[in-house]
């Protein structure tokens, strides 16, 4: 993909204990955001990670001038991180994945060509999950049950490989500290009239960290979690 002097972009990863993947992740999305764009920033969200993790995302940032680090000295949650990233980041495009190497950086390039001046977000979305079974049973179910109650038009929610202008968070503010942040994000977009394209990217299976959203024990909270955030999205509108 050719290099484009007028794309900035702000790329951002949550980071929770993902000691062993940050630093493949942050050379990858460098590599990638240096061949295509005029302008960007590398912004690390430390979720309260172990000191394993602050002392290798403090060795990422001081390797790559881009990176910079925000620190949250508790773990707020994954939701709480996603926030963070969209409030610090300065370039008109922003986009996020998750710091654990289940998807590629590089295939940024498939989302930047569909980002027309008529679409606001380039949503990624799996072509196969590569997970446990119990996992991607989970995650099929949670996908339609969501997409129901929610009404979103894309194809995958669960896949947090995105591109979005920065300008849509102007209209929209999310609330969410949980995982449930990308079903009130994508259901606030659409609601506000943001329009959505879609790509499929590839899905790898965990190499480091630990799933903070679908384990078995938190399969209530979560089912709770999506009923009050219909309630009061119900009650509150688009915004």
């Amino acid at each position: 993909m050719q290099k484009v002097k007028d794309i900035n972009i702000s790329a951002f990863f949550p980071i929770y204990n993902d000691w062993g993947t940050v630093g493949s992740m942050v050379a990858s999305a460098d590599s990638i955001l240096k061949s295509v764009c005029g302008h960007y920033e590398i912004i690390l969200v430390d979720d309260g990670s172990d000191e394993r993790t602050k002392k290798m995302v403090s060795d990422v940032a001081k390797m790559f001038e881009r990176v910079r680090v925000v620190e949250h000295q508790r773990n707020g949650g994954y939701g709480a991180a996603l926030r963070t990233g969209f409030r610090e980041a300065k370039y008109d495009l922003i986009f996020y994945t998750d710091g654990d190497a289940q998807y590629d950086p590089q295939e940024m390039s498939l989302l930047l060509p569909l980002m027309k001046n008529d679409v606001d977000i380039v949503n990624g979305y799996k072509i196969k999950r590569s997970d446990p079974f119990y996992r991607v049973w989970i995650g099929k179910m949670y996908h339609w049950v969501t997409k129901l109650m929610f009404g979103f038009p894309i194809r995958d929610v669960d896949c947090d490989f995105r591109l979005i202008r920065k300008k849509v968070f102007e209209e929209v503010n999310l609330e969410s500290n949980s995982g449930l942040i990308c079903v009130e994000m994508i259901t606030k977009f659409h609601r506000a009239g943001f329009k959505f394209a879609e790509v499929g990217v590839h899905h790898y299976f965990r190499m480091s960290g630990k799933s903070q959203f679908f384990n078995f024990k938190r399969v209530f909270r979560v089912c709770l979690g999506m009923v009050r955030l219909w309630l009061k999205l119900r009650r509150k509108g688009s915004n």
